[in-house]
């Protein structure tokens, strides 16, 4: 009878996924992770084929942690939806700074992804509250998503230190202003 393995696949995700939190993705080795564990490699490469299957959990989960914060801010109430989503975003990379760096700072160069369907309900929102044009209330979007994520990656990288009611306020002037350009008849 074969030995049981001491760790499940979930338990090596978690463990890897508070080694990134901790030293960030590069912190994730064989030698690395079986340290955090606590035990020898072995129960790794017994489920994982290679170190590159369990980074590429560890992004899963990271990017599932940060959707669930989204989603969650956004039915909270708190703010209108549309702020709620930037603000989870800024909140995300000011709390779980590593994982952020993973999930929005890394090389994306050889990557293809359509992000058609996960920012519909934005655009959606968008024209809702504005009235613009889905191609107008996308471009609105696309511009107030690179203001955010500036926010949120000097505060990832603790270039700034806001508190929550400064990225509030600054969140309200950037829409507020996007909102009044967008409205003007030669906003193109």
């Amino acid at each position: 009878m074969p030995p049981k393995f001491k760790f499940t696949r979930e338990e090596i995700i978690q463990a890897a996924l508070d080694l990134t939190r901790e030293s960030g993705i590069a912190a994730v080795t064989a030698r690395g992770l079986g340290a955090k564990l606590g035990s020898s490699v072995k129960p790794i490469f017994s489920l994982f084929e290679n170190m590159e299957e369990v980074q590429n959990e560890v992004l899963k989960a990271a990017e599932k942690l940060s959707q669930v914060r989204i989603r969650e801010t956004m039915e909270s109430g708190q703010y209108p939806p549309y702020k709620a989503s930037g603000i989870a975003y800024i909140c995300f990379a000011k709390e779980e700074k590593e994982l952020f760096k993973l999930l929005y700072m890394r090389d994306r160069s050889r990557e293809t992804f359509d992000e058609g369907d996960s920012i519909k309900p934005l655009i959606e929102e968008i024209q809702k509250q504005t009235g613009l044009s889905e191609e107008d209330a996308y471009r609105f979007h696309l511009e107030m998503w690179v203001y955010v994520h500036g926010i949120a990656t000097m505060i990832a990288t603790s270039y700034l230190e806001w508190d929550l009611d400064t990225v509030s306020r600054v969140l309200t002037d950037a829409y507020v202003g996007l909102k009044y350009r967008f409205s003007q008849k030669n906003c193109k």
